[in-house]
């Protein structure tokens, strides 16, 4: 049998055929609009649907593209927002360390213009141990800044306890809450004398110290201020220790005792002023201090 032979048209062959198909179609077409009528008229029914088809499917996905890199443009933005607003928190948070610092040194400056008699360096608290309240703490300067034993310390308004313990870049200070802690003090209005006592427990309940030893005629009254006195033997005179809260006369019916609410606050010491003057002690002081 003989092979057929396989017919092959080139490229070129087809293009220049189905470009002659296409000039004869728009002849007919210009020429014989009625016979081309029904090749429209399929075009229309068949050919323009489907073309309508594909543009949707087009648009479609060219709609969700857009949809996608929307998406990818808002979670962009969405990042760089939150990154945004943990900037503007971080800075609002120094700003606010920044206002209570500047606040605790203005109370300085205050407390500083307050006793501009007395010679005084600043200190920051580094320590205060386990407690919630300042009782004993430590802080950041000591005997290179001058700082002895036994020295006053203020902070807030007034007294916060005295320095009983220096090292060569440290200190240590006892308030005037903490226990076994002791201050001779007077009314301002009066000048009648007393003793002010720490009292961890109680200032823990209600934020008092205990006063004592007021003589059953002191005229001393609630809302009175207490500042240290004269007579104190290793207190300064005249450092504000608090206002008396209340006062009711002992069961001796000799003396009167009350509370005290220190003008201190003495669960948030920050910064501290250390008075570079020592009470001169006289040779029969009281051992009360």
């Amino acid at each position: 049998m003989k092979e057929r032979r396989k017919i092959e048209f080139s490229p070129r062959v087809l293009l220049i055929v189905f470009t002659v198909i296409c000039i004869l179609l728009i002849m007919i077409s210009a020429l014989f609009r009625k016979v081309a009528r029904p090749f429209t008229f399929i075009a229309g029914t068949f050919i323009v649907p489907m073309q309508d088809g594909i543009n949707s499917v087009g648009t479609w996905i060219d709609d969700y593209f857009d949809s996608f890199a929307s998406m990818k443009e808002l979670q962009q933005k969405n990042a760089d927002l939150t990154e945004r607003v943990n900037e503007l928190t971080q800075i609002n948070e120094d700003l606010k360390t920044d206002q209570t610092e500047l606040e605790d040194l203005r109370a300085l400056l205050a407390l500083d213009k307050k006793y501009s008699t007395y010679t005084k360096v600043g200190a920051r608290v580094i320590s205060n141990g386990s407690h919630n309240w300042y009782q004993n703490f430590v802080i950041n300067k000591g005997s290179d800044d001058g700082i002895k034993e036994n020295m006053n310390v203020l902070a807030g308004s007034g007294l916060v306890g005295i320095v009983t313990e220096v090292g060569k870049n440290y200190a240590k200070v006892k308030s005037i809450i903490s226990d076994g802690s002791s201050v001779s003090a007077m009314s301002v209005a009066t000048s009648d004398t007393c003793v002010v006592r720490g009292n961890p427990e109680r200032m823990e309940e209600s934020g008092l110290i205990d006063v004592s030893y007021i003589s059953k005629d002191a005229e001393i009254n609630s809302g009175d201020e207490l500042v240290t006195s004269h007579i104190s033997s290793r207190y300064l005179p005249g450092l504000l220790i608090g206002t008396v809260a209340d006062i009711t006369i002992d069961s001796t019916n000799l003396t009167k005792s009350g509370h005290v609410t220190p003008v201190v606050d003495f669960q948030h010491i920050k910064q501290v002023l250390v008075i570079l003057e020592l009470k001169e002690i006289p040779g029969d002081a009281e051992t009360v201090d």
